[in-house]
């Protein structure tokens, strides 16, 4: 049996807590894609892209752990509680996972853009620590996760999935830029800023869907703004 300690170091590995912000992208992205949907359909691109955020976090940490080492000494990896090897394996699984998640879905389209995601997940966490233009990548991946989601359920890529994640590209280099801020700062804000724009791209989802599909959806970014505030009360998203 895994212990519950075990099991809360590897949602601390991937930031879980920002997981709903990824299911209202999914979400957007697929009704927004013209295409037939269903709840089945959503739920199966939300885990496959949740698996690829995850295994994008736990990349993140792989990369960072000398740098992690004295700055962040408390997360997973340079705490020792989690080894380099067993991340590795876990990032590569979960990768794997999220690409044969989308073998099911309506069009197999998505499985492809999801490798140009990829692609951009490994260029920013092997990058983005020397490279000030690294905003952009962390962006990409956000538009790519509407991008694959619309591919995989209608096979093309609607003007109004475009339209969806390009602002949701410039609220992530906006909320990164805040916390590059943050981080330079010789002390943090005195409130937590950044949990709350992090919960707020699941806000954002919920106010593009009720402009361009309907007002009621305004309720499911509300949930998912409200799921990644709870959800940071235990495990830390930033």
């Amino acid at each position: 049996m895994v212990a519950a300690g075990t099991v809360k170091v590897y949602l601390q590995l991937c930031r879980v807590s920002n997981l709903p912000t990824v299911w209202t992208n999914v979400l957007a992205g697929c009704l927004l894609s013209g295409g037939r949907i269903g709840a089945g359909t959503v739920l199966l691109l939300s885990a496959a892209l949740s698996c690829f955020y995850m295994a994008g976090m736990a990349l993140n940490d792989i990369c960072d752990s000398e740098h992690d080492l004295i700055q962040r000494p408390s997360r997973p990896i340079p705490s020792g509680t989690v080894s380099l090897r067993a991340a590795g394996i876990f990032t590569v699984a979960l990768f794997a996972a999220g690409f044969g998640s989308l073998a099911f879905a309506p069009h197999l389209s998505g499985a492809g853009a999801a490798l140009l995601l990829l692609f951009v997940i490994v260029l920013y966490d092997r990058h983005h620590k020397p490279n000030p233009l690294s905003v952009l990548l962390m962006a990409s991946c956000r538009f790519l996760v509407y991008v694959v989601a619309a591919l995989a359920v209608s096979g093309r890529l609607a003007s109004a999935v475009v339209v969806a994640g390009g602002i949701q590209f410039a609220y992530i280099v906006a909320l990164s830029l805040v916390a590059r801020y943050e981080n330079n700062r010789e002390a943090p804000f005195p409130f937590p800023v950044i949990p709350v724009l992090l919960a707020g791209i699941s806000l954002l989802d919920g106010i593009v869907l009720a402009l361009l599909v309907g007002p009621l959806w305004f309720l499911a970014g509300m949930g998912g703004f409200l799921l990644t505030l709870a959800g940071q009360r235990y495990v830390r998203g930033d």
